[in-house]
């Protein structure tokens, strides 16, 4: 089935040939500028505090940032997984990755909550200096862009059609982009 035929035939243009709902890539395109304004200003900012930057990723764990990419990766999996069952008409089967998917988002905001306890123990907060600010905001907006996605997966498990699922698996997806690239960025690159 086509993605024109998964939106009652409305031509979007190219957006019709994408996995699902249409709409979902415009929000999807519009959330990686913002995300790449961010990254952008990391970088930019980076150049021009090297010490501050490089003192503010000494503190991180890069462990749990590590361990949270191998979660969401496994979780992204999962929704992958549940598209690929919805496609062969397995409801049960689609429902049952999708909760496996959406274990993955709740572990991975456990862990990050973790981190930020360990850092606000340590005294650092979004004021403490450019880099905490950045990290805080960039992580804080993914955070919340994962939240998001573990709404839409749960309403997608509850009404299971595959066009659902492929909007929902697109926005989940997104999510791993964002991760992927962030998790360097802020954690690995010096």
């Amino acid at each position: 089935m086509t993605a024109a035929q998964l939106n009652d035939g409305e031509d979007w243009g190219a957006l019709s040939e994408l996995p699902g709902n249409p709409m979902i890539w415009v929000l999807i395109l519009s959330e990686l500028v913002v995300f790449g304004i961010f990254f952008v200003a990391f970088a930019f900012t980076r150049a021009f505090h090297v010490a501050v930057f490089e003192s503010g990723q000494a503190h991180l764990d890069r462990l749990h940032g590590g361990i949270n990419t191998a979660v969401l990766l496994t979780s992204g999996l999962a929704a992958a997984l549940g598209q690929r069952a919805i496609g062969k008409g397995l409801v049960g089967r689609c429902r049952g990755w999708l909760f496996i998917a959406g274990l993955g988002g709740l572990l991975f905001l456990s862990i990050k909550l973790i981190e930020y306890a360990d850092l606000f123990t340590q005294g650092f907060g979004l004021e403490t200096n450019s880099f905490f600010t950045l990290f805080f905001l960039m992580t804080g907006f993914h955070a919340l862009h994962l939240l998001l996605g573990l709404v839409l997966l749960g309403i997608v498990a509850r009404y299971c059609t595959a066009a659902n699922v492929e909007t929902a698996a697109a926005f989940w997806h997104m999510v791993d982009l964002i991760w992927v690239l962030l998790y360097p960025l802020v954690y690995l690159i010096q």
